[in-house]
């Protein structure tokens, strides 16, 4: 356990508004439940790393429409449980640091990278002792988690193109610019693909996107 707060920035698994570039393979449908899956595997991984009055949440849709929505509910009992606000995800990320009540360090992740463990989550948060900023790389240019000291930092990305090949790096720069000092963490693959899923799965062999990815892949 650590004194810094968890935000999971994450969407309602609704077929058709999650994962649709590995949807485009797998059908809609199943790439619904596995992103279920995969918001499943980071909500306990968050769970085991801080304690139950740190963990936040903001969520883009509605659960009660969403694959496993009651078991993801179930799930977040005792969570901080916020809407997503903003018109671009920039934004949406920015203002979700901003919505954390009573500042103070907040490691945040989004429903990508259902391999997270505690011990990754621990070591981002063990890095704000020492830096204003932290920063997880994805391997597809972007990033998994962004670790800050004061939430309002995250003014820092309004403006920050996200999805992108070049992300991370303008993610960086624009920490940088407003006067952030930025460490760096591991760096982790997202699932966007059918080769993305099949590495993830091998490594997190043991999670319920694994399990979900072994039956629903082509």
């Amino acid at each position: 356990m650590n004194d810094a707060r968890v935000l999971v920035v994450a969407k309602a698994p609704v077929a058709g508004r999650v994962k649709t570039r590995l949807g485009a393979t797998v059908g809609m449908v199943a790439a619904s439940e596995l992103a279920a899956a995969a918001l499943l595997d980071t909500i306990a991984a968050c769970a085991e790393a801080f304690a139950p009055d740190l963990r936040m949440i903001a969520l883009a849709g509605d659960l009660a429409d969403a694959v496993r929505g009651d078991e993801i509910e179930r799930a977040l009992e005792g969570w901080a449980v916020g809407r997503q606000r903003g018109s671009t995800f920039a934004e949406r990320l920015a203002n979700a640091h901003v919505d954390v009540p009573d500042g103070g360090p907040v490691v945040q992740v989004g429903m990508d990278t259902p391999q997270v463990t505690p011990a990754l989550l621990d070591a981002a948060a063990a890095q704000l002792l020492e830096h204003e900023a932290v920063l997880g790389p994805a391997e597809d240019g972007g990033w998994w988690v962004l670790g800050l000291r004061e939430p309002r930092s995250a003014a820092a990305l309004h403006d920050v193109p996200m999805s992108t090949p070049s992300t991370y790096d303008h993610t960086r720069d624009a920490l940088v610019a407003a006067g952030v000092g930025v460490g760096v963490t591991t760096a982790l693959r997202d699932v966007d693909t059918v080769a993305d899923a099949d590495a993830v799965a091998r490594v997190a062999s043991g999670s319920e996107f694994a399990r979900v990815w072994e039956r629903v892949r082509p």
